[in-house]
Parts: C-alpha cells; structure tokens; sequence
C-alpha cells in the first residue's frame, strides 16, 4: 500500500495548471477511485493513480471535476467560488478558505 499524504484539503481554493479554471476542493481521495474506462478516456496526461485525487466544484459553472494532484496549484486569490453547491457543502468562506459544515455521529 502506498503512504499518500494529500497536497490540498476540503475548503481550499485551486486552479488548474492544464485548463486554467479555478474552483474550491469538496472532496479528498488518497488514490484513483475511478474507473479505468473513465482514467482512460479523460486523463489524457496519465497522471498518477496511486496519488491523491480531489473533487473540485467550478468557478461560474454548475459541474465538478475530479483531478488529479499534479494538475492542481493553490490558488492565492483569496476570491470566493461561485457555484450552486457551495452553499450545501459549505457554511462559510473566511481567510480565503471554505470552512464545512459540522457533522455530528
């Protein structure tokens, strides 16, 4: 098994270094959790499988990506997403960063 430690964490804004979009990180996985029909078709660079992988919401759009690490940079703006489910992932956007909502098990 590999030791993967993620670059990037829930709330976080990035931007893609190959298509030049922005959005903020919903969701973290450690590996490749998708198909490989799905990595075949649309991860034309062959990035890494056994590093992490994040579910990104789109700036000024209403669908999300699932990239890989090496194709994502932090991004410094410190300007808020627009996107239709910011507001049911997230509470609020303080410091430049999406703070998540509270679960209680």
């Amino acid at each position: 098994m590999t030791n993967t430690s993620a670059g990037f964490h829930v709330g976080q804004l990035v931007h893609h270094r190959l298509f030049h979009y922005r959005g903020v990180v919903v969701d973290v996985d450690p590996t490749f959790q998708g198909s490989d029909e799905w990595y075949e078709r649309m991860a034309r660079t062959r990035p890494p499988k056994d590093r992490p992988w994040y579910h990104v919401l789109v700036h000024n759009a209403d669908h999300q990506t699932y990239v890989a690490e090496r194709n994502l940079e932090a991004d410094d703006s410190g300007a808020p997403v627009k996107h239709p489910l910011v507001p049911a992932v997230f509470d609020e956007f303080r410091d430049g960063r999406y703070i998540t909502h509270q679960t209680l098990n």
